[in-house]
């Protein structure tokens, strides 16, 4: 027997997702992967869990081709007919939500709960799209000239590729896939090269919907790889829509090669988030909220609480509170029902997680409580939390994917406001207060900065009907609810003349 997890009795429900040793990590209709053999780790142990192949580029532009083949089949589909293949997609996710939950939180090393939970996520946006799929369209605009009509006509771009982060390798596909799909595009993924099985195992259930109803598999095509897939995609003028989620760093140097070939862009990049405590705050609420969106994923979600703003009056009760709480944390398997925080993804983000914690020593900052690496198997680390830093110290506006708290001390809104906006990134951020005059004033155009913008609750955890996504160094792209449709569609301002005469806009006489 094999030192792989998958063939251990205890990881047997790996096989209920059609994994096996050695994984294929390529489909377009058929599976394939001719490239680099990458073994896939559980963070909690870092043990072997299986095998993926790659894709080789020769196996990507094949993989490119045979999507677009496939798109001219799709796009003649009726949107609502589409979301019927899109609801019977959800339908299936939630066949299998619990096994597939689980390889989540074995890949990925978040919590079981978490786990399920995007996946759940991926189901509820299906369910989103499919009503979507009979709304989906524009206005019949007023025309200045008789016998003219004027109407807004929206159809699809064509390939969107997805390139997803390893924090949530199941609903970040799953916002862009079900949507892009109702709106009349096919797919072509690039997960995270360190959650390639997640990858393998959600592509298989997608697929199999397809093929009962006779159609293209190449419609959601999948390409496991490293950088040499990203990079193609980005380059790649077929790819009429690229959607990148990851770092700021990369996702800049993403853009920059889509901007090159004029493309389109879809980036949801990094957050340096905060949460705003006044001194008229509910504490029953800031505490869990606060140790929640701090500790939760092990603080390795986009809209992780990475800074907590105390009103001077409330700082020290808050501290004390939330130290505690912490130490209440339970530490575990993340596959175990009852554990609230697991392991960080890989050993890199333990060397990071040590760098910071030295880096805010260095700058002034005061250990609470953790700042240590655990002794136990796995990328386990204690949940830190640092005060006595000042608002702009450079590891304060530094994001780091780790579960390290800043806790900063202000006097008054205005302050609070500012140093909510300093940072680079503007994805998510929350106050916590009873007043209505200040509710509005950060809602306002001198408030937060912010995509997500949120009152007495935490800064992560957001629900599918909004639109996700932030601004500045975050990359500006929407996905999910709302009208994030739109990003998946070009649109046509469509003039139709129906009369017998031709007149001219702005009454110019051409005669």
């Amino acid at each position: 027997m094999s030192g792989l997890l998958i063939n251990q009795p205890k990881y047997s429900w790996l096989k209920e997702l059609g994994l096996s040793e050695d994984n294929p990590g390529v489909y377009n209709g058929t599976w394939g992967g001719s490239g680099e053999v990458v073994t896939s780790y559980c963070p909690a142990n870092n043990e072997p869990i299986a095998r993926v192949t790659q894709a080789t580029l020769a196996e990507y532009e094949e993989t490119v081709q045979k999507t677009k083949e496939a798109w001219k089949m799709w796009a003649d589909i009726p949107a609502p007919k589409r979301g019927e293949i899109v609801r019977q997609i959800g339908d299936a996710l939630r066949k299998k939500i619990k096994v597939l939950g689980s390889l989540v939180s074995l890949e990925m090393g978040k919590i079981y709960v978490e786990g399920v939970g995007e996946v759940q996520e991926y189901v509820d946006v299906c369910d989103y799209a499919v009503g979507l799929s009979r709304m989906i369209g524009g206005p019949i605009l007023p025309s200045e000239r008789p016998g003219h009509a004027l109407i807004e006509q929206w159809n699809p771009v064509g390939l969107v590729g997805i390139i997803t982060a390893f924090n949530f390798p199941v609903a970040v596909y799953g916002w862009n896939n079900a949507i892009a799909l109702t709106c009349g595009n096919v797919c072509l993924w690039k997960g995270a090269p360190t959650t390639p099985l997640t990858s393998v195992a959600v592509t298989k259930i997608v697929a199999e919907v397809l093929e009962q109803n006779n159609l293209p598999g190449a419609i959601c095509s999948m390409t496991c790889g490293g950088a040499d897939i990203g990079t193609a995609m980005a380059k790649d003028e077929r790819v009429d829509l690229l959607s990148f989620t990851g770092s700021t760093h990369v996702g800049k140097m993403v853009a920059m090669m889509v901007q090159e070939r004029f493309g389109r862009k879809l980036l949801e990049l990094g957050g340096n988030n905060a949460i705003i405590v006044f001194e008229d705050a509910d504490l029953n609420l800031v505490v869990p909220s606060a140790v929640f969106a701090s500790v939760g994923t092990a603080g390795q979600r986009c809209t992780t609480t990475r800074r907590l703003m105390l009103h001077e009056s409330v700082h020290d009760t808050v501290v004390e509170r939330i130290a505690k709480a912490y130490k209440q944390v339970r530490i575990g398997d993340p596959w175990d029902p009852s554990t609230l925080y697991g392991p960080l993804h890989t050993k890199q983000a333990v060397d990071q997680y040590l760098a910071a914690i030295e880096q805010a020593k260095q700058q002034g900052g005061t250990l609470v409580c953790g700042g240590k690496v655990m002794d136990r198997p796995g990328n386990y680390v204690e949940p830190t939390i640092i005060t006595g830093l000042a608002h702009d110290a450079p590891i304060v506006h530094t994001e780091t994917f780790v579960p390290i708290l800043y806790v900063l001390k202000f006097k008054t809104e205005e302050e609070a406001f500012a140093w909510n906006n300093e940072v680079q990134q503007g994805l998510s951020s929350s106050i916590f207060t009873k007043d209505m005059g200040r509710v509005f004033r950060w809602l306002g155009p001198k408030g937060s900065d912010c995509g997500i913008v949120n009152v007495n609750i935490p800064t992560s955890g957001a629900e599918i009907g909004g639109a996700f996504g932030g601004e500045k160094h975050t990359g500006g792209g929407r996905e999910s609810g709302s009208d994030s449709w739109k990003q998946y569609m070009r649109r046509s301002t469509c003039t139709i003349n129906y009369s017998k005469d031709l007149p001219l806009a702005q009454g110019i006489k051409f005669e």
